[in-house]
């Protein structure tokens, strides 16, 4: 939505710029000498894709990625000396569009890379090294699958690095043996739970290029990034009608909530339709905890109690509180869906 338009919204996200590029500083402090890429799928997450890109491009990120061409093509050109690679890989379909396009396949399995190695093209090449998705086999890259492609970077992806479990050090030995046995340019394991792991017990999680996703928008992957990772995203929406609900009446679908008192309530204009779920019926708050929700979600609307907001009426603006961990907790959702559930009604409104 475009926030120049003359009609105004309803809704708005707030996105502090600043907040984005301080957590991607703090990424690539945490990758040692690593470069530090992101990754801007699901149109950046739920935020915009190209400005996250060019408000991470202004501070240095140099290597972005998404999932698929369709994504590379939304996005357009890139700032210069920025680079794209799609998640993906290519299709038969995909050919017409990933051929002309300076973005980079991540080649997945055997099929894609016979299909691309006679372009002459670069690409990236994605080995499984444990978590049963994406990736050829270790088996074939060391025997002769990765033969005449152009390789920029070769990559795994971690599976379980959110954990306290031994299964991040596996994926890591078995990665690292590869080192020096393609012809790739670059090596890159680390995502966002990743980063917050190198170094630590001296394992080396972040090789040449490191590719962070949730903790730039403000996710928390570990309890290591707490302290250092900023909240970036702030729903806000307009409260359509406040009005007075009398003791013993009930609020919203299936009455979940009935006033135990005389209470305020403000109508505000935001639901799951706008990816604020119903799990967080009778459990979300607004302004920094002041305002709970009160009863069941609707589709576009929630009741807020505003006994503590005299001040609020008609048209006025509130923040919905949003911290990514807690509203998680709240709702039951994962950050990642917090994030990327986010809907397209929503101006996206960028901090200078």
């Amino acid at each position: 939505m475009n926030t120049a338009d003359v009609w105004q919204a309803p809704l708005r996200l707030r996105i502090d710029t600043q907040s984005l590029q301080d957590n991607w500083r703090w990424l690539r402090a945490q990758s040692g000498g690593a470069a530090c890429g992101a990754a801007i799928k699901a149109d950046g997450y739920g935020l915009g894709a190209e400005a996250v890109a060019r408000h991470l491009s202004a501070v240095g990120c140099r290597d972005f990625y998404v999932s698929s061409w369709g994504e590379a093509m939304a996005l357009g050109a890139l700032p210069n000396g920025a680079s794209l690679s799609v998640f993906h890989g290519v299709r038969a379909e995909d050919m017409a569009v990933a051929t002309h396009s300076a973005a980079r396949p991540v080649l997945n399995t055997l099929t894609q890379i016979s299909r691309w190695r006679d372009t002459g093209r670069p690409c990236d090449v994605m080995v499984d090294t444990g978590m049963n998705r994406l990736g050829i086999a270790v088996s074939d890259a060391l025997n002769g699958a990765l033969d005449g492609l152009t390789i920029d970077t070769l990559m795994s992806h971690l599976a379980g690095a959110d954990l306290d479990d031994a299964s991040a050090l596996r994926q890591l030995a078995t990665f690292a043996s590869l080192k020096g046995r393609t012809t790739a340019k670059r090596l890159s394991l680390a995502n966002s739970a990743g980063i917050c792991l190198n170094g630590q017990g001296g394992a080396d999680f972040a090789f040449d290029l490191t590719r962070p996703g949730l903790a730039l928008y403000g996710g928390i992957p570990r309890a290591e990034a707490m302290s250092h990772i900023a909240q970036i995203v702030t729903p806000q929406a307009q409260i359509l009608q406040r009005r007075s609900v009398r003791a013993g009446e009930s609020v919203g679908y299936n009455a979940l909530f009935t006033a135990t008192r005389d209470t305020d309530v403000a109508i505000v204009n935001i639901g799951y339709a706008d990816g604020y779920l119903r799990g967080f019926s009778c459990k979300g708050t607004a302004e920094r905890g002041r305002l709970p929700v009160l009863g069941r979600v609707s589709m576009d609307m929630i009741a807020l109690g505003v006994d503590t907001a005299p001040e609020l009426g008609e048209g006025d603006w509130v923040s919905v509180d949003y911290d990514l961990p807690n509203a998680a907790a709240q709702s039951g959702l994962s950050q990642y869906e917090l994030l990327t559930g986010l809907g397209q009604r929503f101006a996206r409104v960028w901090s200078k």
